[in-house]
């Protein structure tokens, strides 16, 4: 099951530029909740410090908390890997490893994280396809074509099932339709929809129609200040800051 993000006071810098500002929230389990902003405000720059990817960047650094279920990210005892194995990303550009089959994409992360029987491997990476609406389309060419041999939509949700492969309890996505054309776009949110059912789900927007869509709540970020959060409705009929209701009525962004 999905699990809620609690952050308290999170900012975070890139080198001597701040880029996130005194952030909190708290994000409701079995939810899908979007963050919406115009380019540069720090959509992606929150969900890369909420899975510790924030971190790999040289020069990065933040100071607050997050709590992601039981687990503390940043706490002292806190292995960062566990944490990236908790939370799946989905990136903006499909990014399968090109080499590699369906089905080794998808069994990847099990095989690291210490799965080989070839039994167990077939259920998960059935699963996760499934999960990710794709196994009717590949269930033929499983071994025997690349990842990247699929189509720029299928590529997507090969990733979501990649993700979804070892089992997060939160699933964080960046822009993942910005490069997909309308009908693989309607499918990932199909998906996205269908998936709050077992995860939490965070999804960055650049299109607000999307956010509209598929989100139960939605927070407005503004150079690196998080403006408003609330249900989706609520922040697209009757916001409560005159900056949301200038962005999403297109004065600006």
């Amino acid at each position: 099951m999905g699990v809620g993000i609690e952050v308290k006071d999170l900012n975070a810098w890139f080198g001597k530029t701040q880029v996130l500002r005194d952030i909190n929230i708290k994000v409701g389990a079995n939810a899908v909740t979007a963050v919406i902003g115009p380019s540069g405000c720090g959509k992606s720059t929150f969900i890369r410090c909420v899975n510790r990817m924030h971190e790999t960047t040289a020069g990065a650094r933040l100071t607050g908390s997050i709590q992601v279920g039981d687990i503390d990210v940043y706490g002292s005892a806190t292995d960062a890997v566990d944490v990236r194995r908790r939370i799946g990303m989905v990136f903006q550009k499909p990014n399968p490893f090109p080499t590699m089959s369906i089905y080794d994409n998808v069994s990847a992360g099990l095989r690291l994280n210490g799965y080989n029987k070839h039994h167990e491997l077939d259920i998960a990476v059935e699963h996760s396809l499934r999960m990710a609406a794709l196994w009717d389309e590949v269930k033929d060419v499983l071994k025997k074509k690349s990842g990247s041999s699929l189509s720029g939509g299928q590529q997507q949700r090969l990733c979501i099932a990649r993700a979804l492969a070892v089992q997060p309890e939160l699933i964080l996505m960046d822009e993942p339709c910005s490069a997909l054309d309308p009908i693989s776009t309607g499918k990932i949110e199909e998906l996205i929809f269908q998936l709050k059912t077992e995860y939490t789900v965070v999804i960055v927007t650049h299109n607000m129609q999307q956010a509209a869509r598929v989100a139960d709540h939605t927070g407005f970020f503004l150079m690196g200040q998080l403006i408003e959060y609330d249900k989706t409705e609520k922040i697209f009929t009757t916001p409560s800051d005159k900056r949301t209701e200038d962005y999403i009525t297109g004065r600006f962004g």
